[in-house]
């Protein structure tokens, strides 16, 4: 399956960079603690929509989990603006999308997911 000709992948990982520089610019008109909650929120359900449907599933997981923990640690445990929150969702996200990209492959439908490969007969 393919988005806009690209890997689902790619496309949501953009997708939640491209809103957290929305988010950073002030667009929004939100609150710092609201921006973040709602740019981790969607870094995570777009994580979760990429992981199940890479495989194996681990690298898309860890990816979604440091990209939304980096954004709410960002936002709730410190003061930080909104260009912060926006900045540190990219980063966090290009940079694991490029460490991770090379170990995870798209499922493909209707195939039942394994994390090992077939066996030869």
């Amino acid at each position: 399956m393919r988005i806009f000709g690209r890997e689902p992948v790619v496309v949501l990982n953009s997708l939640s960079a491209v809103l957290g520089l929305v988010v950073s610019l002030g667009f929004t008109g939100l609150t710092a603690e609201q921006a973040g909650a709602i740019v981790g929120f969607v870094t995570a359900v777009f994580g979760v929509v990429a992981a199940v449907m890479t495989r194996p599933i681990a690298p898309q997981a860890f990816t979604t989990v440091a990209a939304a923990g980096a954004v709410l640690v960002a936002t709730f445990g410190y003061e930080v603006s909104q260009s912060t929150i926006g900045a540190v969702n990219g980063v966090v996200l290009a940079a694991l999308t490029l460490l991770t990209r090379p170990q995870v492959s798209p499922s493909k439908p209707g195939i039942p997911a394994t994390t090992e490969p077939p066996q030869a007969v």
